[in-house]
Parts: C-alpha cells; structure tokens; sequence
C-alpha cells in the first residue's frame, strides 16, 4: 500500500518525457496517441496538454469525454494509469498560460493561432503498478 498516492504517483509521472493518452472512437474502440508531458499539473488531478485544435483526438473527446492517460517508466517497469475526462479548452487565458518558447513550431500563428488549444484532463481515479503489484486509488 502506498503511503502517499500523491507523492509517488507525482515523482513517477515528473520524471517521464512521455504521456499516453486515450480518448473513445466513433466505433467505442480506444485511441491511444503518445504526448509531450503535460504542460501544468495540479497534484495527480488535473492535466493540461497543449495539442492541435484540428486533432482526431479532439474530435473525440468532444464527441466522448471519457478518457486514460498512462505514464510509464520503462527503467523499473512501473507505471500508473489515470482514468477520467478531457476538456477541450480554447480560452486566451490557459492557453498564454501553457504557451512555451519554441510552440511556434507547432502553431505557426503563435498562442492565438485557432488550431492551437489545450487538453485538460480530470482524474477521478487510478491504478499504479511496480515491483509485481498493482494497486487501485481514488482522487478527490
């Protein structure tokens, strides 16, 4: 049993360069695509991931919000799988707030370019995994 959800899922997910998120397809099948690392946390509750607004995984989570992002650390063989729903948000404020020097890269108009826009994942749950173990945890 873990002493501090919070602590070890946080320093599990601070130190990988990858998330996978999974959103629900038209046909109920899941999408599973690898991401850049969230772009602010708040605790293992909330995530913020900025993505291309004309994205097949937007799509998707407009039409279903249900959604899993996993983080894996591959070295020790751990993970945790987070499951809850994706927000679509296009707001000026959170996107200047997620924006980082480089994004021109990406969205080539700058932080008010409309195919730029940020995912915000709500965790209501989890399931962490290592040293042959797996244990369920809820978020408040």
């Amino acid at each position: 049993m873990m002493r501090d959800i919070e602590k070890t899922i946080g320093n599990l997910i601070s130190k990988q360069k990858t998330a996978y998120i999974s959103s629900i397809d038209e046909d109920g099948f899941p999408n599973t695509k690898a991401m850049l690392p969230a772009r602010k946390m708040v605790g293992i509750k909330e995530f913020y991931f900025s993505t291309n607004t004309s994205s097949m995984s937007v799509k998707l989570y407009r039409a279903n919000p249900k959604a899993c992002i996993y983080y894996a650390d591959t070295r020790f063989f751990r993970g945790v799988k987070l499951i809850g729903t994706m927000e679509v948000l296009e707001d000026a404020e959170i996107k200047e707030e997620c924006w980082k020097n480089g994004d021109t890269m990406y969205y080539s108009k700058g932080v008010t370019d409309p195919d730029y826009c940020i995912l915000k994942f709500t965790a209501t749950r989890g399931r962490y995994y290592a040293n042959f173990k797996k244990e369920n945890f809820d978020i408040s």
